[in-house]
């Protein structure tokens, strides 16, 4: 539970530093936005609950696909087919900017922490 809530608190702190570049907002709004179109689409059209929806927008965006979801139209089914290849990129770039987001801030830790064990003369302090 105490790993679960390290990386939960990770995350959330690379999230509020990558907030700061335009970069990701868009990609986080164009996320969401995507994410709705897909919730409204398969909760209005295959007639799913609004969280079984959801659910199946993220896990056929993220390529998890459990398979215990399915579109039974064949709307859905063709809908389904250009809501992956429009999404599936979508969220590999956000993913791709939190995990970068994460990375820096890693480097960026150590080398503060790095930085701390040496004086002002360069030399490293004797603990």
């Amino acid at each position: 539970m105490i790993a679960f809530l390290l990386t939960l608190s990770r995350m959330l702190k690379a999230f509020f530093m990558a907030w700061k570049d335009k970069e990701f907002q868009v990609l986080f709004v164009l996320t969401g936005l995507t994410l709705s179109i897909g919730t409204t689409f398969y909760s209005t059209i295959e007639g799913m609950r609004v969280i079984d929806a959801l659910y199946f927008s993220v896990v056929t965006l993220t390529t998890v696909g459990y398979g215990d979801f399915s579109p039974q139209t064949d709307f859905g089914k063709i809908f389904t087919i250009f809501y992956i290849f429009i999404g599936i990129g979508l969220i590999a770039g956000f993913i791709r900017k939190i995990a970068l987001t994460i990375a820096s801030s890693n480097i960026v830790s150590s080398e503060r922490k790095n930085k701390n064990n040496y004086d002002n003369s360069g030399k490293q302090k004797i603990m």
